[in-house]
């Protein structure tokens, strides 16, 4: 345990009209680029006002490495508000599968990252509503997740025709990298749909990119079925599932940042190693916001929800859903297809 001053003395930030303590500001947290919590928090307080666009009224999840991303050090995912937080914190009401319910941080002001940020958070990890109704998702995401043997070209070359489809069926979407491989696309869309309804929307988008381009999607959701392709995972929209927000640090050797680009920018092949904590504050300024646009748009979704009722009447069941979702009438079993061929198997074995 580090004694108190060995990572430097604790100082004051001031943000806007608060002052925000930060500690141990001299703490190795990303050592491979030589990055301490105090550049991590420097990060969040250079970014903030595009951070919040994303964050802001948003029930936030705080990926936190206290001690620095380093290799076996302890991380959480932090859903509920510390107890101990100023009363100028905000929070938001959420409740998850299990009936359980926790006051989540809300940021609203760019203070309220920084003091995020002295806590460890590496990611934030915003809900896809907002606080004034956490039973309505305003934004459908999809996630393209490279398998094995792809990687980020495969998952640019997928996003164009998740484009196509969105188009398709009157909607627009927004990318970023994911900070690792992937992409995620943000579609915003008319709060007046269940999660439900959004996670089965995300299924149809899937299952359509996949008919187009069957070699290069899959939607199998048992890593054991998938091939060598770019995974759509539909259940990131399911009930208490979030994705990394736009600006956040991803907690990995070399301190990446999942950042928004646009579609011109995929089409001139950029390389998402070039987003870090180092680049990204001198990238946004030059750049700008590239999903200021975004700001103000909603989508219908009912033609998406058309299609996936097509999807279900031409035989197409529903998939599986997270184990720790609440069962849905007509879902698949809950368990790996290897699983059940070897219980099937056991059991024929010991009717013989």
């Amino acid at each position: 345990m580090a004694k108190a001053g060995e990572f430097g003395a604790p100082r004051e930030i001031v943000v806007g009209d608060v002052a925000v303590r930060l500690t141990s500001p001299d703490k190795p947290y990303f050592p491979e680029v030589g990055l301490t919590k105090g550049d991590v928090v420097n990060y969040y307080a250079q970014v903030a006002d595009a951070l919040l666009v994303a964050l802001h009224s948003r029930p936030t999840t705080l990926e936190r490495y206290p001690d620095g991303v380093l290799p076996g050090a302890e991380s959480f995912f932090q859903k509920r508000a510390p107890a101990k937080h100023p009363e100028w914190i905000k929070t938001c009401r959420v409740s998850f599968p299990s009936g359980r319910v926790a006051d989540e941080l809300a940021p609203d002001s760019a203070a309220a990252v920084v003091w995020a940020a002295n806590l460890g958070t590496i990611t934030f990890h915003p809900w896809p509503v907002r606080c004034d109704d956490t039973e309505a998702p305003d934004q459908l995401r999809i996630d393209l997740d490279p398998q094995p043997g792809t990687g980020f070209s495969e998952a640019v070359e997928v996003a164009w025709t998740v484009r196509e489809v969105l188009a398709d069926y009157g909607m627009t979407g927004w990318p970023k990298t994911s900070g690792g491989r992937g992409l995620h696309i943000f579609v915003p869309i008319q709060p007046r749909w269940t999660f439900t309804d959004v996670r089965n929307a995300a299924l149809a988008v899937g299952r359509e990119v996949e008919r187009r381009i069957p070699t290069l999607v899959t939607t199998a959701w048992w890593k054991e079925e998938r091939p060598s392709a770019i995974f759509i995972d539909y259940n990131q929209n399911a009930r208490d599932h979030t994705i990394a927000s736009a600006w956040s640090i991803r907690p990995r050797a070399h301190a990446p940042v999942s950042t928004p680009v646009t579609w011109d920018d995929l089409r001139a092949g950029i390389d998402p190693t070039q987003f870090t904590v180092r680049t990204v504050p001198d990238y946004l300024v030059a750049e700008g916001d590239k999903w200021a646009s975004m700001v103000g748009q909603s989508f219908d979704l009912q033609p998406l929800l058309d299609l996936s009722d097509m999807q279900r009447a031409a035989g197409q069941a529903d998939a599986p859903w997270p184990t720790f979702e609440p069962k849905v009438e007509g879902e698949p079993p809950r368990v790996r297809p290897s699983q059940a061929r070897r219980s099937t198997d056991a059991s024929n074995e010991s009717k013989s």
